[in-house]
């Protein structure tokens, strides 16, 4: 039994372990963002673990409960933070046949199932790992779960026989672990399928009442007590949808003017885009203004005109207006920053922030666009 409980303590720890081991293999991997709400929803097959019983009268005797393999099923509904992570709110079910009772001396029939149900809060991270068609994700959570059984064991022991009755649940403390992926729908923007093993613990010990009745030589005589359970260790492995109601857009891919002809050539420009309401760089931005910084240096040119621009977003007042034209001229100047940085004197760029004016695609006033929020770089 200490052998048995130990082997099962040392799987719990590994289960838990594997998110951290996952982040640690991944660090160098990007995050997928998932931003805003989103709900999900899932359901598979359902594996317990033997559980102990020790319970508190003589009467019933002690032994392990074992159970058919059942199903396990969820939903819950949770926030993107837009930089990997995600938390969601979980409410949970699972139901495994009791399929047998052993214990030394003791001959035994079972009947009946336990169900658990809980809540959960979870904290999961999503991974690029520059594949689109599939984001591996883990995560953990914490809550409360109910331990219901509705079972009936009857058995030999000595001379007697005797019919066991639990019909009652118990809560407590509980906690899981998840790795997972999810495969975005190409057809369906925002809906993912998702692929997960979940191990979920509820904390001993479980109290149920229970009673037994004797037949001893024709004597009938019944028994309360408490029947406790411990070793409540859960793997489920499920398939699931998960639909995002904002989902993030794909990067729009630069857009660089062909090679200079020779002199005399037209003007040349480079495109910078940005993510909605910010001014940070990317890589793939980083990339195109070395481009056009190098290109620079073999170029007939008397100055570099930085131009910045942003989406029509909140431009509806005149407050977002003046946003606005505060957020493109923060761009141009970050554009210029990263010029001179890569070599290109100063004093030949000059920078303008347009706000919303001259916009690459048409859209409603406000609307949020992409291809809009760009800087130009052109050299003249």
């Amino acid at each position: 039994m200490v052998q048995r409980t130990t082997v099962t303590a040392l799987l719990a720890r590994s289960c838990l372990a594997t998110g951290a081991s996952v982040l640690m293999t991944f660090a160098v991997a990007h995050a997928q963002p998932v931003r805003g709400l989103y709900v999900s929803g899932a359901g598979g097959a359902s594996f317990n673990q033997t559980q102990t019983t020790n319970p508190s009268t003589k009467y019933f005797p002690k032994g392990r409960d074992q159970f058919n393999p059942g199903i396990t099923g969820l939903g819950s509904v949770g926030w993107g933070l837009d930089n990997g992570f995600r938390v969601e709110l979980e409410g949970n079910y699972r139901q495994n046949r009791y399929s047998g009772f052993h214990s030394p001396g003791v001959s035994s029939r079972t009947s009946g199932h336990q169900q658990r149900y809980g809540i959960m809060a979870n904290a999961l991270f999503d991974m690029d790992i520059g594949q689109n068609w599939i984001y591996p994700y883990f995560g953990a959570g914490i809550g409360y779960g109910w331990q219901d059984m509705n079972t009936r064991l009857h058995y030999n022991a000595g001379r007697g026989s005797y019919t066991q009755r639990v019909n009652n649940a118990s809560g407590n403390f509980a906690y899981q672990g998840m790795i997972g992926a999810a495969l975005p729908v190409p057809w369906v923007v925002g809906l993912s399928t998702t692929m997960e093993y979940r191990f979920y613990t509820i904390l001993a010990p479980h109290n149920h009442h229970a009673y037994s009745v004797a037949d001893n030589a024709g004597i009938g005589r019944s028994f309360y007590g408490r029947r406790n359970t411990r070793t409540d260790f859960n793997h489920s492995l499920m398939l699931g949808l998960r639909y995002e109601f904002d989902p993030a857009p794909p990067p729009p891919p630069s857009i660089e003017a062909p090679t200079a002809a020779p002199a005399p050539s037209p003007a040349r420009s480079y495109l910078v885009f940005f993510d909605w309401d910010s001014a940070e760089l990317s890589s793939r931005a980083r990339a195109v203004v070395a481009v056009a910084a190098r290109n620079s240096t073999s170029a007939q040119l008397t100055h570099i005109l930085v131009n910045g621009y942003t989406d029509s977003s909140g431009e509806q007042t005149a407050k977002g207006r003046t946003y606005n034209q505060t957020l493109s001229l923060r761009r141009a100047d970050v554009i210029k920053s990263e010029l001179v940085r890569d070599g290109v004197s100063a004093g030949l760029i000059s920078v303008q922030g347009l706000g919303a004016s001259n916009p690459l695609v048409q859209t409603e006033l406000g609307k949020r666009e992409a291809q809009n929020r760009r800087v130009e770089i052109i050299f003249r």
